[in-house]
């Protein structure tokens, strides 16, 4: 029997979930996403305001066989492929919908998206940009292909990153407020120290904002900061620290935080926006939202 279309683990890339439309496996690709532990308390020289706890989302379990399919002729071979058969057992306590239900069927003429199933809304996957893999930060949601030896002489180093994560150690609910309390913590967790206590960029060495005032997201009613930071060593980058109430749940803020590195290897600056620009609720591609629109009180 075939199973119905879902997410399932890549047979060719255990570490990823790949899109099976019930007949053919797609090109559509997404990292699994597991619960998060919160990061342990303590600084990094610079006063933590706002408190963020990283949480996942706990998807069903699936047993996953494969069925091998080979064709060839005359001596030669084609690509083996594999249809994945599944049985699925929600645990009693979980909510979460089986893997056939997580997520709608992707279109082959839709652009690539990124998922964030907490807090119901998508990301456009730019060029340049790709699904998190091997990232030892929470909750990242895209990077930009590839890596480098950080500056510092230490470590492996990205060009940008983005994160999403629900603010909710706080009773704060001003989006201007979480923004302007989060953008120092985005550039120390960027620039300054990593969880390790290594300065990857030799540490931060001066700040300036670049940019702040308010932006519809998804058709709400959001925030941002911008900085521009420079570092000892490397040519330094840009954080932004985004904020906006959820439309789904209690509607808790969301903090969205963009890192880019600065100079010719970095992403370009114009993609903050971008991706802004393109963040969705689940299910409504016409919402639209980013910087330069209108914006209303939520709803």
């Amino acid at each position: 029997m075939t199973p119905p279309p879902g997410w399932y683990p890549d047979p060719h890339g255990p570490h990823l979930e790949r899109w099976w439309d019930g007949t053919a496996w797609t090109e559509h690709r997404r990292a699994p996403e597991a619960p998060a532990t919160p990061p342990p308390g303590g600084g990094t020289g610079r006063t933590k305001v706002v408190a963020l706890t990283a949480t996942g989302v706990v998807l069903v379990a699936a047993i996953v066989t494969g069925a091998v399919a080979l064709g060839g002729g005359d001596g030669g071979g084609t690509e083996a492929t594999t249809a994945p058969t599944s049985t699925v057992e929600p645990s009693p306590d979980s909510s979460e919908p089986t893997p056939e239900a997580s997520a709608s069927e992707p279109s082959a003429d839709d652009p690539a998206i990124v998922e964030d199933q907490l807090n119901g809304i998508t990301f456009p996957l730019l060029d340049g940009w790709v699904l998190p893999q091997y990232v030892a930060q929470d909750d990242v949601v895209m990077t930009t292909d590839g890596t480098y030896d950080c500056p510092g002489g230490v470590g492996v180093c990205r060009h940008g990153l983005v994160f999403s994560r629900t603010v909710t150690e706080t009773d704060e609910k001003s989006p201007e407020a979480l923004a302007k309390a989060d953008i120092d913590a985005a550039a120390d967790d960027a620039y300054d120290r990593d969880a390790l206590g290594r300065e990857l960029y030799g540490g931060v060495e001066s700040h300036q904002q670049v940019k702040s005032g308010p932006v519809a997201v998804a058709g709400r009613a959001g925030y941002l900061v911008r900085w521009r930071v420079r570092t000892a060593k490397g040519p330094g980058g840009y954080v932004q620290s985004l904020v906006f109430p959820s439309s789904v749940g209690t509607e808790s803020p969301v903090l969205v935080r963009y890192v880019f590195d600065a100079g010719q290897d970095g992403p370009p600056l114009a993609d903050m926006d971008r991706i802004t620009e393109g963040i969705r609720p689940f299910g409504d591609a016409d919402t639209g939202g980013g910087v330069g629109s209108s914006i209303g009180p939520p709803d």
